[in-house]
């Protein structure tokens, strides 16, 4: 493992450290008595008063026998002041000459005693009388500047190294973790919400024998001990359901759900969903109750219902208009297809600019269409209604028109939030439905939904009439904070591997810079250019090839290269 300079000076200070007798990862728990936010908020009452902290050194500044540093604690940070003489009253000042300025740095965790009080400028500080090493630091920070105007310098800003090291991110930004912050204040309204109401939270497996209750790739993996190929659940809709048969009127949960499919600004394979099933009700319900929820959402997570996202003002107030999806289809493409058999779907498909295949049956192919030509348009909240039955595979016929089903989706910012429905109980209804999917799977859509028998089984024992509710909570909370990806609002979102760092020769990265602004160029004009002799030049070029930077193709021309 290669070290930096400043790696190989913190672990030599780890070992000064250790020598002076000091462990600078103790076992011992250090109590506090209070914490940055409570010292700042409550000043006037512990003013000169002795409180215990504990957190991270952010930074310092050294002035001979007195020193200021920043003390970051998980509620805020403070000024700290330390003053060798207070430090070390007697004649030891190893605590403060060595210790302290010369084997601590930026990002080592410390406790303090010390006594608060008031800067001469006005600043809520703590003088300190005690200091312990709770855990030393081996990485630098990125040291993040903010000038007299305001202004960073040296932001930790690069958004996959932030993802990668969300740690470190968490860190040194601190809106960031003001969004996890938010994110749990979302859950926990939702969660009050339900259980004023008397709902039950509950919870269903993970792993399924079937991956049922939505159309979406899943992920696969085997069970060893029963030898049986099991699934990343993709939603948790049919065991919900399974306990409204049960007896239970209202039950819901948080889960998390897994789609083997691509990753984008507003999609991640893993995400999370909260799933809601109230018995007796239908989706004319389920629009008032989802209304309702938001509000309070927004206001409990806001502190108002109207929101900025991106560039749009969105308010969450109720109510929320109806749209039917057919009629958003005829408004925003001039079509009216609505009774149209697949082949003229294809074909209106194809008019519009959208591309598609023989795969794709009536459901898809409507999808595509509203997806394309009229989601972006909903930017206020919108419920789009009374979809297609191919579409609505789980979904209730409508009441009114047997070519629809009773479900809605919630747009919102011109993205699906919510997707809900007067939920089927017709188990002989249900099966034909399956059947349907299962001709299309067959027909290559590998997201048709299987067949699923004891969910099946379970509606003949009686399903009462019944309105469910998906709601995505990672967007969800990247409306509620702003926030235009959806890795912004996921701790530890998923990543390709890091590619390690190859060791290049100064020759090797002239050769490879000269390369990259060609698409590819003969390796006798490269020869040229680089202007190496042919024993550096040989070295090189092996170098290149070996490391997999550059490739070399035998033509009919001649001997080509190429940046991989």
């Amino acid at each position: 493992m290669q070290l930096s300079e400043q790696e190989i000076v913190r672990r030599e200070s780890l070992q000064k450290l250790r020598k002076l007798g000091i462990n600078p990862y103790p076992a011992k728990q250090f109590k506090t008595t209070a914490t940055v936010k409570e010292v700042v908020e409550k000043f006037d009452d512990l003013e000169g008063k002795e409180v215990i902290l504990a957190g991270r050194m952010m930074s310092r500044r050294i002035m001979g026998k007195a020193s200021f540093a920043e003390l970051k604690d998980a509620t805020g940070r403070m000024q700290i002041y330390l003053n060798r003489d207070e430090l070390c009253p007697g004649d030891d000042k190893v605590m403060y000459n060595d210790v302290f300025k010369k084997l601590l740095d930026i990002g080592d965790i410390i406790g303090i005693k010390g006594e608060v009080f008031m800067t001469k400028v006005g600043e809520k500080s703590i003088s300190v009388k005690e200091l312990t090493i709770l855990s030393k630091s081996l990485k630098p920070l990125p040291v993040v500047k903010v000038d007299a105007d305001g202004k960073t310098h040296d932001a930790f800003s690069d958004a996959e190294q932030r993802y990668r090291q969300r740690y470190v991110d968490l860190i040194v930004n601190d809106h960031v973790k003001d969004t996890f912050i938010k994110r749990t204040k979302i859950t926990n309204s939702m969660r009050e919400f339900f259980n004023e109401r008397g709902y039950l939270e509950v919870e269903t497996p993970v792993l399924q024998p079937i991956p049922g209750g939505a159309a979406a790739r899943p992920f696969v993996t085997h069970h060893n001990a029963l030898d049986i190929p099991l699934y990343l659940r993709i939603a948790n809709e049919l065991y919900l359901k399974r306990l409204i048969v049960g007896g239970f009127d209202a039950v819901y949960e948080f889960s998390r759900d897994f789609r083997n499919e691509g990753m984008d600004r507003t999609h991640n394979p893993e995400f999370t969903v909260m799933e809601l099933y109230v018995a007796y009700k239908d989706y004319h319900w389920m629009m008032e109750m989802t209304e309702q929820l938001l509000e309070k959402v927004a206001m409990d997570s806001n502190g108002t219902t109207e929101l900025q996202i991106g560039e749009n003002k969105v308010s969450f107030k109720a109510p929320y208009p109806r749209v039917p999806i057919l009629e958003a289809i005829k408004i925003h493409t001039g079509y009216d297809v609505s009774g149209m058999e697949e082949e003229e779907l294809r074909k209106v498909c194809k008019e519009v600019g959208i591309e598609v295949d023989e795969t794709m049956g009536k459901g898809k192919l409507i999808d595509e269409l509203f997806g394309e030509k009229c989601e972006h348009h909903y930017i206020q909240p919108t419920f789009i209604t009374d979809y297609p039955k191919e579409m609505s595979p789980l979904t209730k016929e409508h009441r009114d028109n047997s070519e629809l089903t009773e479900r809605f989706e919630l747009m919102v910012n011109g993205k699906e939030l919510a997707n809900a429905y007067s939920e089927l109980n017709d188990p002989v209804d249900q099966l034909e439905r399956f059947q349907d999917q299962l001709k299309l799977s067959e027909k290559g859509d590998d997201e048709a939904m299987f067949i699923d028998m004891d969910f099946v089984r379970a509606l003949e024992y009686g399903m009462p009439p019944t309105s469910g509710i998906g709601i995505g909570i990672d967007r969800l909370v990247m409306f509620m904070t702003n926030n235009a990806s959806i890795q912004e609002v996921l701790f530890f979102p998923q990543m390709k591997p890091e590619k390690k760092a190859i060791a290049m020769t100064e020759e090797e990265k002239a050769v490879l810079k000269l390369l990259q602004k060609e698409e590819k160029i003969l390796l006798i004009d490269l020869k040229a250019q680089s202007g190496l002799s042919n024993k550096k030049w040989d070295k090189t070029i092996k170098g290149l090839t070996k490391n997999n930077l550059a490739k070399v193709n035998n033509t009919d021309e001649g001997l080509f290269v190429e940046v991989l």
